[in-house]
């Protein structure tokens, strides 16, 4: 892939810095995603870039050299690897987790500092998207009304009624030039149940919350500063002098953007949506990752991640991960979930993939921890 800096960016977009919230361990993708290798660092749909790379890959063409990423300290050498190009100036480590704000307010107050005028777009390290032209097209607009002074979040068309994502409830349409489809923001929602999430998709007027946000660096901050003053204190002092990171980022409260910033924002009528019509998935559990995999054309019936030379199939459907370095045969079974690891084994099904987080925390109950 082109380098940071040969890449050729949109030159309507030269404000726009995009940042990578590299974080969280996926662990409904265990054994595969681990504390020490999450998810955003593995290749997980086969095509030889980790989720990170392939971020970073649809991001350039937009933002060229113009990225941050935030991660964590044991997660900062693999970042490095696996992004040469990105300069020591761009990596943000923080110390330990405190939730998506303080990272991205971090990130905010280091590119208030770069230019007052900057707009942030931050987008997850883990997700996986299609229709890329449909994605800048959407990024674009998203831009233009984050330069007016607004929250820009990027809402994704459902296209089934799931009880796993938060929601956006659309409002009126907005007058913004370049920007046609922005839409005002009524409301964040929690993960509904079931029947809640037929009504949403049914009425139309909700879009699937992927927290993608784009916003003006110090719109955010000053936003933040509404309700965590103290929280932009620290971070614009973190950003002028970043030998003072690990001292106070313990002090910093663990709060997610969503909860620190959006809700209240949107609450307050200052943030618009974005409805996007490209192919997204988080990738959150196996029964996700099977959708994304073609079906394996040696094993019919089943997606194969790894070697299919270790996959033997009789009448069985569903997912295999096959990392163990040794044969899987699957037996008879209808939507079964197998990932041998060298350390590891889970054999589960698509309907339970939602649990397997439970595993992980059974086994630090256990004192397993070096499974986990």
């Amino acid at each position: 892939m082109p380098s940071g800096d040969s890449a050729a960016a949109d030159q309507t977009l030269h404000d726009l810095t995009a940042v990578i919230p590299a974080g969280g361990v996926g662990s409904r993708l265990w054994p595969l995603s681990r504390a020490s290798s999450p998810k955003f660092l593995l290749d997980l749909t086969g095509t030889g870039r980790s989720l990170l790379q392939s971020t970073a890959d649809r991001l350039r063409p937009l933002v060229g050299g113009r990225l941050v990423v935030v991660t964590g300290v044991r997660h900062a050498d693999a970042v490095r690897t696996q992004l040469p190009d990105l300069s020591e100036a761009d990596l943000l480590v923080e110390p330990e987790p405190r939730e998506s704000m303080p990272a991205i307010g971090l990130a905010a107050a280091v590119l208030e500092r770069r230019d007052p005028d900057a707009v942030l777009g931050s987008f997850a390290a883990d997700h996986v998207i299609g229709d890329l032209d449909v994605f800048a097209a959407c990024v674009r607009e998203a831009v233009h009304a984050a330069r007016g002074g607004s929250l820009v979040t990027l809402g994704i068309r459902p296209t089934y009624p799931s009880t796993g994502f938060g929601y956006i409830q659309v409002g009126a349409p907005q007058d913004v030039p370049g920007a046609p489809h922005v839409r005002h923001v009524e409301a964040f929602v929690e993960k509904p149940d079931a029947e809640r999430a037929r009504a949403y998709v049914a009425a139309g007027d909700h879009l699937w919350n992927a927290g993608m946000f784009v916003v003006r660096a110090t719109t955010l901050l000053e936003l933040l500063a509404l309700e965590h003053p103290e929280m932009v204190t620290l971070l614009r002092r973190m950003a002028a002098d970043r030998s003072t990171i690990d001292a106070g980022w313990g002090s910093l409260t663990r709060i997610a953007i969503d909860h620190a910033v959006a809700e209240p924002a949107a609450a307050a009528g200052r943030v618009s949506v974005v409805p996007a019509d490209f192919a997204w998935d988080d990738v959150g559990d196996f029964a996700s990752l099977a959708t994304l995999l073609p079906e394996s054309g040696s094993q019919p019936g089943l997606r194969v991640l790894g070697d299919e030379r270790l996959v033997v199939n009789e009448g069985s459907t569903g997912i295999v991960a096959a990392h163990g370095g040794r044969t899987v045969v699957t037996l008879g079974l209808d939507d079964v979930v197998v990932v041998d690891t060298p350390d590891a084994l889970l054999v589960t099904t698509r309907e339970r993939c939602q649990d397997v987080r439970g595993v992980v925390a059974t086994l630090q109950r256990l004192g397993r921890e070096d499974l986990t």
